[in-house]
């Protein structure tokens, strides 16, 4: 397993693939992060491209690149 390296600074409006699509919704955009007082992503929603469906997602999974990849793939 390899670590996608991801700046918690830099996650607004960064776009992820999923590596096993469900629901034919492979491609993602993350449109809120919040961070508490020292800096610790305290939420993360990321939304399907196609669906506009959004959830919220644990940010520290997106480093698992067996679930996710960086960019549209």
């Amino acid at each position: 397993m390899v670590l996608n390296r991801i700046n918690p600074r830099k996650l607004l409006n960064s776009k992820w693939s999923a590596v096993k699509p469900v629901n034919k919704e492979k491609h993602f955009l993350v449109t809120e992060v919040e961070f508490d007082e020292e800096g610790v992503v305290t939420h993360c929603l990321i939304e399907a491209i196609i669906s506009k469906r959004s959830q919220v997602i644990d940010w520290e999974v997106l480093k698992n690149d067996a679930i996710w990849l960086l960019g549209w793939k």
